[in-house]
């Protein structure tokens, strides 16, 4: 049985009300068989329904001999007993259900432990609804030994240590992961241009996850196909290629303990170069599908921004592309129309893979060009001085960049050559240094503060020796702190004598 009640700010469908809830108890393993809604300017505080509804849920029950009744709110401890006792069924709430399929999609080790994370987080506050006997465990004919006698802790209490002694346990393993993420993802993208995928669930992410790289990642026409995060190359052609990760999916009204849990998941989109923002624009709730990813993604890059501010570190909230999906399943373009009115700059696309040897299917080659503009950045002419065996990185500049001419010397070779601004950035990141210099003949300065434009060792010139007057090498002069006498304890006090 699926029941709701509708605020004047409840966020539905209203062409299906029930459409999400209902997809979510199935994919949960439920079978639904009734539906049950009321309309009220703000919830019942017991039942959060009015009794007259109470009643009707009840007798609804009866008839279509459902066991279980779900909500599409999240109900505190008491108004689950309230209700279970005034039905008598067993209640559960939108929160619990969906931590219950997270549960079941949670195959890698880390996403186990981010649900059960989730599941403790939940359950903590709703013990004392858990347990109808609270005797207190008392110590009886010496069982326990001397000092185990007398009242004793309740079983509420004693469950209550256990789950927080695992709460913290589990919270600092997940802390140990999101250290860990946070310097993996950090490191990709000094080297790499990195694009993430994110979107609403079941909007197709993963399929074009699977379109663009050869990810393999697992794709179905079902809610939460898919709980952890894959990142693979994406070749654009011209030799460049980016980073392209494929992220868990939003649904409305995500629990929160489940988004501090999934924080080291969604390391990835907060800190890609370019977020790809999949909607599925043949659902007719796509509209509210919109606001919700866009309203998940603005509360994490302002936590983001937040905690970069505190350490004092540059950091700059990625790019958005917002593509809409099945946008082949429409009639006519009358609603990509409406949608690229709304959101400029969107793309319509067809995340399924193109059959072998045809071109690419809608909007994929434009999404290509989009994605390629903003890896190579603005095009700039420079003049790249650099070793000759420098072999590698010379094959690599000349590859993906657009080569004017080559001037060689004896052991180094000056290439003159427009190349994107962040593509060269990119290239820098531990490489040697070379001597850049652009049209003018000035110095030129990457954005990046980590690369330092310094002239290459090969090319400074050897500094001479400081000599005397009779041409003998001048002896070097050692800084004070070098010649610190050293201190020795002697009785106890310290001995600074010249001895």
């Amino acid at each position: 049985m699926l029941a709701a009640v509708r605020l004047p700010d409840s966020r539905f469908d209203h062409a299906d009300p029930f459409g999400e809830l209902r997809s979510l108890a199935e994919q949960g393993g439920a079978v639904v068989v009734a539906e049950l809604t009321q309309n009220l300017p703000k919830p019942v505080a017991g039942t959060y329904m009015g009794a007259g509804k109470m009643n009707e849920l009840k007798a609804l029950c009866e008839e279509t001999n459902a066991s279980t009744v779900i909500f599409d709110h999240d109900l505190s401890p008491k108004q689950i007993a309230k209700i279970e006792s005034a039905v008598g069924r067993k209640v559960i709430d939108r929160s619990e259900l969906i931590l219950d399929i997270f549960a079941g999609r949670a195959t890698s080790a880390e996403a186990q432990l981010q649900v059960e994370l989730a599941q403790l987080e939940y359950t903590f506050p709703r013990l004392r609804a858990m347990w109808s006997h609270l005797e207190r465990i008392v110590g009886v004919g010496g069982i326990g030994g001397i000092g185990t006698r007398g009242p004793g802790e309740q079983q509420l209490e004693i469950d209550r240590r256990l789950v927080q002694r695992r709460r913290d346990d589990l919270s600092k393993q997940i802390r140990d992961i999101q250290s860990r993420r946070r310097r993996e993802v950090q490191a990709r993208k000094a080297e790499h241009f990195t694009v993430g995928i994110v979107g609403y669930t079941n909007a197709g992410k993963s399929t074009l996850f699977n379109t663009l790289t050869t990810g393999g990642a697992y794709a179905d026409n079902r809610l939460f196909a898919t709980l952890m995060t894959r990142t693979r190359d994406w070749d654009l052609g011209g030799g460049l290629s980016v980073m392209l990760s494929d992220t868990v999916g939003f649904v409305r009204d995500l629990p929160t303990n489940l988004i501090a849990a999934f924080r080291a998941t969604l390391e990835e989109a907060t800190h890609a170069d370019v977020l790809l923002i999949v909607l599925d624009v043949s659902d007719p709730a796509a509209e509210l599908q919109y606001d919700t990813v866009c309203k998940t993604l603005d509360d994490l890059l302002k936590e983001v921004a937040d905690s970069r501010e505190e350490v004092g570190s540059n950091w700059t909230p990625p790019r958005r592309i917002v593509l809409l999906n099945k946008a082949d399943k429409l009639k006519d373009n009358r609603e990509v129309l409406i949608w690229q009115q709304r959101v400029p700059g969107s793309l319509p696309i067809c995340a399924l893979p193109p059959e072998r040897g045809e071109t690419p299917l809608l909007g994929q080659a434009a999404l290509a060009d989009r994605v390629r503009e903003l890896a190579k950045g603005a095009i700039e002419e420079l003049r790249l001085t650099l070793p000759l065996s420098e072999s590698r990185l010379i094959t690599i500049i000349e590859n993906q960049s657009e080569v004017v001419s080559r001037d060689y010397e004896d052991s180094s070779v000056t290439i003159r050559t427009k190349i994107g601004r962040q593509q060269l950035e990119r290239l820098l990141v531990g490489r040697p240094r070379i001597e850049i210099r652009d049209s003018k003949g000035k110095p030129w300065r990457p954005d990046n503060p980590h690369l330092r434009p310094t002239e290459p060792v090969w090319l400074a010139p050897a500094r001479p020796e400081p000599r005397s007057e009779a041409g003998i090498a001048a002896p070097k002069v050692r800084s004070a702190s070098k010649k610190a006498p050293k201190v020795e304890k002697r009785g106890g006090k310290a001995d600074t004598s010249g001895s």
